[in-house]
């Protein structure tokens, strides 16, 4: 008897999830109607005439400059606070010092929660024990960021190996000298390209803030967009764009510098001082924004739920049905973000499909995702294909973005040799050029996937569905049973993802150790 068994290569691994736009598509196509045609054709052209009104451009700048000083004040204390809990996390500092690593494991495993719920459940949380404060956003941004620093910090410590550490030791070297010695230098490229993309993600994640209400920039665009003032939105949203393009050009520079110089560590010192500064000069820069930081904190303590609340909270909620919801939405977005970059450049693969491609994950990137939900919302009914487009078309920005620096960074020798031996372009670029990334690809995807596992609460506060819809609703009747347990719910699940995404990398990869590209896709 003859068995078959079909095993994918990791190219055709790459373009497989992208079949989920079709399921996706058949579930949108007999929902949508025409009544809002209208409205989106008026959002792509205001793109071209946006707003000059300077009540306007005022409101507009003003809400950046919230946006952009929260941000860098919230990254500038989780990027510090999670170095210092990398450390403490990190298996070989303990062992250095005292010989176990318990303390390590234990650290790691306290700091799973915090970095498993998402920023706007933070926000949210925050709110209503601290009131309408600029501290809410910036706590929020802090909170689940110092937890994913550490996790980064921590593992790439621990997958550098003990050899020059113990060399070091055994040559008489004290803890904290062979620490500094051994570590630094291969650390500090990593960390400081990783923070830099922290920046980035901090920046996003102040808008996101913003549109449920947390002041800034993306408040304005939740207004303009619910009043349908597009031309006052893309006022916004060009700022926006301009802001983000200039930070990924620095964050490029930055990246550079460091390849060139090898990250010495009196460059380490030196971004740590100007990090310093900048969260100084953030600080007073949200001071001047007449945001008054010192007295505007009012603390309230969250109820805690009795054990017969909790009871009736378990048998009210439809618990399997959210949870399923919750991963069919992340697998459908995730395939969307995943699958459609391959495709698009393999079926375009020339120069000028590549710009035009390289323009529109720009744009993708620059909608947050609750305002991509409410647009496809003008021409759709609400449901979950609406949610996961609106997920992965964000999403699938992010990864075309860093797979088309992949292949930059990558020689063309074997495109331009199955050129030469007659092949098509297509089919050149597929296995001369994507064959060698899709590995290193599909890894970069797992890390995704579980990031969008944590941003279905944002499309589920817009009217998607599963957990985190219904965390809005119970937020909403103050049920802080159904709460707490919601909340409970999400984090093992995004644990959860961090272990199935863990063991992806490991086996499509090869290797225990985090790419430096990886380590971006954690936002």
């Amino acid at each position: 008897m003859i068995r078959l068994r079909l095993n994918p290569t990791p190219p055709l691994l790459s373009l497989l999830p992208a079949l989920a736009l079709v399921v996706v598509l058949m579930e949108m196509v007999p929902g949508i109607h025409s009544g809002g045609l209208q409205s989106l054709i008026a959002f792509i052209s205001a793109a071209f005439h946006p707003s000059m009104d300077p009540s306007v451009v005022s409101s507009a700048w003003r809400g950046l400059q919230i946006t952009m000083a929260t941000a860098l004040l919230s990254w500038v204390v989780s990027t510090l606070i999670g170095v210092v809990l990398g450390l403490a996390s990190a298996t070989l500092i303990w062992q250095t010092f005292i010989g176990k690593s318990w303390p390590a494991i234990l650290f790691r495993r306290l700091l799973a929660f915090p970095r498993a719920v998402h920023e706007l459940l933070w926000g949210l949380l925050l709110l209503q024990m601290l009131g309408l404060s600029p501290w809410v956003a910036i706590l929020a941004i802090t909170i689940p960021y110092s937890a994913l620093v550490a996790r980064v910090l921590s593992d790439q410590l621990d997958s550098l190996g003990a050899r020059p550490l113990i060399a070091l030791r055994q040559s008489g070297a004290r803890p904290i000298q062979a620490l500094t010695t051994a570590i630094v230098p291969p650390m500090a490229p990593v960390l400081m390209s990783y923070c830099g993309y922290r920046l980035e993600c901090a920046l996003r994640g102040a808008t996101l803030l913003g549109v449920f209400g947390l002041g800034g920039l993306g408040t304005d665009l939740q207004l303009t967009l619910q009043s349908l003032q597009f031309e006052q939105l893309w006022t916004a949203l060009w700022m926006l764009a301009a802001v983000m393009v200039i930070l990924e050009q620095l964050i490029s520079w930055w990246r550079q510098r460091l390849r060139s110089s090898g990250a010495a560590p009196k460059e380490l010192l030196v971004s740590v001082c100007l990090m310093l500064i900048l969260g100084i000069c953030s600080s007073i820069w949200l001071q001047s924004l007449d945001l008054d930081m010192a007295s505007s904190i009012r603390w309230h303590q969250l109820p805690l739920p009795t054990v017969s609340e909790l009871i009736t909270a378990i048998n009210e909620l439809p618990w399997l049905q959210l949870i399923f919801n919750t991963l069919l939405l992340t697998v459908l977005a995730a395939g969307i973000a995943i699958g459609l970059p391959p495709l698009g450049m393999m079926l375009w693969p020339s120069q000028l499909g590549r710009s035009i491609q390289s323009l529109l994950w720009g744009f993708l990137r620059l909608i947050p995702t609750p305002l991509a939900a409410l647009l496809l919302l003008l021409n759709c009914e609400p449901n979950l294909a609406v949610a996961a487009l609106a997920l992965g078309a964000h999403n699938l920005g992010v990864m075309g973005r860093l797979l088309k620096e992949a292949l930059d960074q990558q020689s063309d020798s074997c495109y331009q040799a199955l050129k030469a031996s007659g092949a098509g372009d297509r089919v050149a670029w597929l296995y001369g050029s994507l064959s060698a990334q899709s590995p290193s690809y599909l890894a970069y995807a797992a890390y995704r996937a579980d990031v969008m596992l944590r941003e279905t609460a944002v499309v589920g506060m817009v009217g998607g569905a599963g957990l985190g819809w219904q965390l809005i609703e119970s937020l909403s009747s103050f049920n802080w049973a159904q709460v707490y347990l919601l909340i409970g719910v999400y984090a093992m699940l995004t644990m959860f993802g961090e272990v199935l995404s863990d063991h992806c990398r490991q086996l499509w990869t090869g290797s225990k150790k985090k790419p430096v590209m990886a380590l971006a896709l954690q936002s």
